[in-house]
């Protein structure tokens, strides 16, 4: 792996990153020097109820060099590791996260999907990765954006601080995905060591507020085909900035992926992706050519000019609900 993809992922002394992928110099049927990395969105979510602590370990056990998942917080306090503002998706309770205690309340819930298990809290979270064997992993805090930033970043960093060598093998493997440019100066200010990534649709919307405070980038999959997302691949690989593309569960969009050359792919299905990546290591060439230069006008969704809709429509809607949309300023 490259040493940006290092500085800006992971640990420097992060071997097993590297050797994941590591192969030899390729060859006709080899495939490049580095194939993206597996993170598992929401852990192994397509077989384990996602956001749970057996989803992120099954996806670590799967050989995923990184975990993505989202935090909301309750009434009393509680970071928790789930999507939905409300519970009703999957789990067997109901109502708003926020209005809710976690203590007495949304402990004793559980996954609608079988094994059924808790809501884990950003706690339970973090001593999971600190587990020796785990000690690889790279974590995506996906922020979502009806969060109060300053709430939440307090209580990560406290979180955080429960570990005394958490400067050295914690925090270097955790990145903040934030959504809305609200969150920048908070993150800057209140958690300086911990590396951030844009999360969304719309490459313009990232070049103009976050290209320049955020290390990494972690697009829509189909807002990267068209013209816009090609020239936005080609402006993260120039200024070196890691590209993460999600989510990828289709066997022809890995490949697509794999083949843009971004940083990590994040899938629901974990060992798909990962069984894929050796097949590539094996033979680049055979697999490659499941896909053609005819990719981009297979769906409607690839389209640049729909893409670039969908990109301005979120972003809108995002400013709409959360606040407008105003350049990272700092004192």
């Amino acid at each position: 792996m490259s040493d940006t993809v290092i500085s800006s992922l992971s640990q420097e002394k992060q071997q097993p990153l590297d050797a994941a992928v590591d192969h030899p110099a390729p060859d006709k049927h080899s495939s490049p020097a580095v194939l993206p990395l597996c993170w598992g969105h929401r852990g192994a979510s397509a077989t384990f109820p996602e956001n749970t602590l057996c989803s992120f370990e099954a996806a670590i056990k799967d050989g995923a060099e990184g975990i993505e998942s989202d935090v909301h917080i309750s009434s009393d306090d509680v970071v928790l590791m789930f999507h939905d503002p409300s519970l009703e998706r999957t789990t067997d309770g109901e109502g708003k996260i926020a209005c809710l205690p976690y203590l007495g309340g949304i402990d004793a819930i559980r996954t609608l999907k079988a094994p059924h298990q808790k809501i884990p809290t950003f706690d339970e979270t973090m001593d999971m990765l600190m587990l020796k064997e785990n000690q690889h992993v790279v974590f995506n805090i996906d922020c979502k954006p009806n969060n109060d930033p300053e709430r939440l970043f307090k209580l990560i960093k406290a979180s955080i601080a429960r570990f005394e060598d958490h400067s050295s093998l914690l925090s270097p493997r955790l990145i903040l995905g934030l959504w809305h440019p609200k969150f920048l100066e908070p993150s800057t200010r209140l958690l300086p060591s911990l590396r951030k990534a844009y999360i969304g649709n719309s490459p313009s919307m990232a070049k103009k507020y976050f290209w320049d405070t955020c290390e990494g980038f972690s697009m829509k999959f189909s807002c990267l085909v068209g013209w816009e997302g090609l020239a936005f691949r080609e402006d993260c690989k120039r200024a070196g900035k890691s590209l993460l593309v999600w989510t990828v569960n289709d066997r022809q969009e890995m490949i697509e992926a794999c083949k843009w050359g971004v940083d990590a792919i994040l899938t629901d299905k974990t060992a798909d992706y990962l069984t894929l990546r050796q097949e590539m290591k094996d033979d680049w060439s055979a697999v490659t050519a499941e896909t053609s230069a005819l990719f981009p006008y297979s769906s409607i969704h690839y389209n640049g000019l729909v893409s670039w809709f969908w990109g301005k429509l979120d972003s809108y809607l995002l400013s709409r609900s959360w606040g407008p949309f105003h350049p990272m300023t700092t004192q």
